[in-house]
C-alpha cells in the first residue's frame, strides 16, 4: 500500500490529499471532519488499490492497528464482504460484494449530486453507511434515506451510523424499487453499478431532480452518469462525468450461458467463417473502449483465453447462444485471424463500433451522455440528437 498512503495516516492527511486532487470541495470539508471514515470501517478489511481492480491481503485492526489506520486514511477502496457474505475466511474471496468506497469517488459523486439545504436524498446501496452519514451531517437525518438489500450489511451500517451519532433512515429492501414512502426526492445517488436505471427512481424524483449513478454495459466499462429528471418523471438525460468501477446491483447481475453452448460439441472453428482484420484485439479492450462497444453492441459479452507467450484469443458471445466469434492476437503481427458464426457477425459489429469511435476522434466520457425513458436507455455523443449507432 506504499504508493497509496499519505504521510499522515489520519483525517487531515486524507482531507489534504482530496482537496489537492480536486475531489473534496470546501462545502463537504466540515462533513468529512465530523464523520470520520474510521467509524465506518470494520475490524477486518481487504485494502484495495486506487483503480479498484484488486485487493491486498486481509488486515485486522485488532492485530495490525497502524496498518489498518493507514489503509482507512488512504485514498483506496476497502472491501468488507466477499461473495454476498458466503466467504468467511481471511483469504481473498471470488467476488467483492460490499465495500467502503474510495474517498475520491465518494466526494466526486457528492459534488455531482450538488445538494442544497433542505434537499431530500435517497441513496441506493448503504454499504458501511459512510456516504449516508456524510449526507445526513450535511442535510439532517430526516432528509436522508438509504436502501440496502443485504440485511447483515444494513445492520452494520445502522451500527456505524449510531456510533457516529447519526440516524438517517436505513431500509432493508430491493434498491430498484427505491423507497416510495419517502418520495419525492430531490436527489438520488447509487453506490452500485447499474445496467439499467430503474423507472421507479425517475418516478420518485422531484421535477428537475438529479440522479447520480454508476452506469455500465454488459460488454464492460462503467461511467458515472448525472441525469436530470423531466417534469413528469418519465425520462431523464445527462452526461457522464468520470470513469468508475463499482460492484453491480445484485438484482442486475447477469448469468451468462456456458461457453460450451456455443460450439455445440464441435471442435473450434466448427462452422465459423474465417476472415482477417488489421484491428488488434487489445485495441478494443480498454475500459472506455469496452463501454462504447457495449453501448453499441447489445447482448454480447467476451472473455480472453491467454497463452504463455503473451498471445491470446478474444472470444465474443451473443447472449442468445446463436452467435460467436474469435479473434487471435499474437505480438508482432499486423493482421489477425478471425472466425465468426451465427446470425450476427460479432467481430464485425465490435470492429465497426471501434472504427466509428476512432472516426469521431476517440472521444472520452466527457462527450458522452445517457437518456433514459419509456423506449429504454440511449447513449449519445455530444447531444441526445446524436445517439451511438446500434449494431446487430
Amino acid at each position: 500500500m506504499t504508493s497509496e498512503t499519505h504521510e499522515e495516516a489520519g483525517p487531515q492527511g486524507l482531507a489534504s490529499a482530496l482537496v489537492a486532487g480536486g475531489a473534496l470541495s470546501s462545502d463537504w470539508l466540515p462533513s468529512l471532519r465530523a464523520v470520520p471514515r474510521e467509524l465506518f470501517v470494520p475490524d477486518r478489511i481487504w485494502p484495495g488499490i486506487a483503480d479498484g481492480t484488486k485487493q491486498n491481503p486481509v488486515v485486522y485492526r485488532s492485530q495490525e492497528p497502524e496498518t489498518w489506520r493507514r489503509a482507512v486514511y488512504s485514498d483506496i477502496p476497502l472491501t468488507t464482504q466477499w461473495d454476498d457474505g458466503g466467504h468467511k475466511g481471511d483469504g481473498l474471496g471470488t467476488t467483492p460484494t460490499s465495500s467502503n468506497t474510495m474517498p475520491t469517488m465518494v466526494f466526486s459523486m457528492l459534488q455531482d449530486l450538488d445538494v442544497r439545504p433542505g434537499d431530500r436524498v435517497l441513496e441506493v446501496g448503504a454499504g458501511t453507511g459512510w456516504n449516508a452519514g456524510l449526507l445526513a451531517h450535511r442535510l439532517g437525518n430526516l432528509n436522508v434515506v438509504t436502501v440496502e438489500y443485504d440485511p447483515d450489511v444494513a445492520r452494520g451500517a445502522r451500527e456505524n451510523l449510531d456510533r457516529a451519532g447519526l440516524a438517517p433512515t436505513v431500509i432493508e429492501g430491493d434498491g430498484r424499487s427505491g423507497w416510495s414512502q419517502g418520495a419525492p426526492y430531490d436527489r438520488i445517488i447509487a453506490t452500485c453499478s447499474l445496467l439499467e436505471i430503474p423507472a421507479a427512481w425517475l418516478a420518485q424524483t422531484a421535477p428537475g431532480g438529479i440522479i447520480v449513478a454508476p452506469y455500465g454495459t454488459e460488454y464492460g466499462g462503467e461511467q458515472i452518469v448525472r441525469l436530470t429528471v423531466n417534469d413528469d418523471g418519465t425520462s431523464a438525460s445527462g452526461r457522464f462525468t468520470r470513469s468508475s468501477a463499482f460492484m453491480r446491483l445484485r438484482q442486475q447481475r447477469t448469468d451468462r450461458p456456458p461457453f460450451e453452448d456455443y460450439l455445440r460439441g464441435q471442435e473450434w472453428p466448427a462452422d465459423g467463417v474465417r476472415s482477417t482484420t488489421a484491428l488488434a484485439p487489445p485495441d478494443t479492450g480498454g475500459w472506455f473502449e469496452q463501454f462504447v462497444i457495449g453501448a453499441a453492441v447489445p447482448g454480447v459479452f467476451w472473455r480472453a483465453e491467454r497463452y504463455d507467450d503473451g498471445a491470446y484469443t478474444l472470444w465474443l458471445y451473443g447472449r442468445d447462444t446463436e452467435s460467436w466469434a474469435s479473434a487471435d492476437y499474437e505480438r508482432g503481427r499486423t493482421e489477425y485471424e478471425v472466425y465468426q458464426s451465427g446470425p450476427r457477425n460479432l467481430w464485425d459489429e465490435v470492429e465497426a463500433t471501434w472504427r466509428w469511435w476512432d472516426d469521431q476522434g476517440r472521444p472520452g466520457f466527457d462527450r458522452f451522455g445517457l437518456t433514459v425513458g419509456a423506449e429504454g436507455h440511449t447513449v449519445w455523443l455530444d447531444s441526445p440528437a446524436n445517439p451511438v449507432p446500434i449494431r446487430g
